[in-house]
């Protein structure tokens, strides 16, 4: 187990996975579980507050996916499954060390730098960023 968590956190990540990436199929929705998981281990940047995969998701103007009709509804086995290599500590570039995602308009292509954060890679429509080397010392 990566980080604490309860049976009703375990299906919040299963859902904002699915809200966020659903479009992505499944190494999408994984990638997005890096990412919340990397906030609660990170004590860094705006996240120092965030202790909790409830306190992650919630973050005020984090996760759009939390207004998302697709975030309301129970998560099936499938997501549940995926959640699960996630909270075992699976990770997968280029959100492995990523505190960061967004998907650009159209075809447009990832900004280098997306508020002062390097871009660690792309996933179909989703950019992923990292903090700069050194900040979050509590990412691998």
């Amino acid at each position: 187990m990566i980080v604490k968590y309860n049976s009703k956190e375990r299906e919040l990540l299963a859902r904002i996975m699915r809200a966020e990436a659903v479009g992505e199929g499944n190494l999408g929705m994984l990638m997005v579980g890096n990412v919340v998981v990397n906030r609660v281990l990170a004590d860094c940047l705006t996240f120092k507050d965030v202790n909790s995969l409830y306190d992650a998701i919630y973050q005020a103007n984090q996760f759009s996916g939390t207004s998302s009709p697709l975030f309301y509804s129970s998560p099936t086995s499938k997501e549940l499954e995926l959640t699960d290599r996630i909270l075992k500590g699976e990770y997968y570039h280029p959100a492995t060390n990523s505190l960061w995602f967004y998907a650009p308009s159209g075809s447009s292509s990832c900004r280098s730098l997306w508020y002062g954060q390097q871009l660690a890679g792309r996933y179909k429509s989703h950019c992923f960023y990292i903090p700069d080397s050194g900040v979050c010392k509590q990412l691998h």
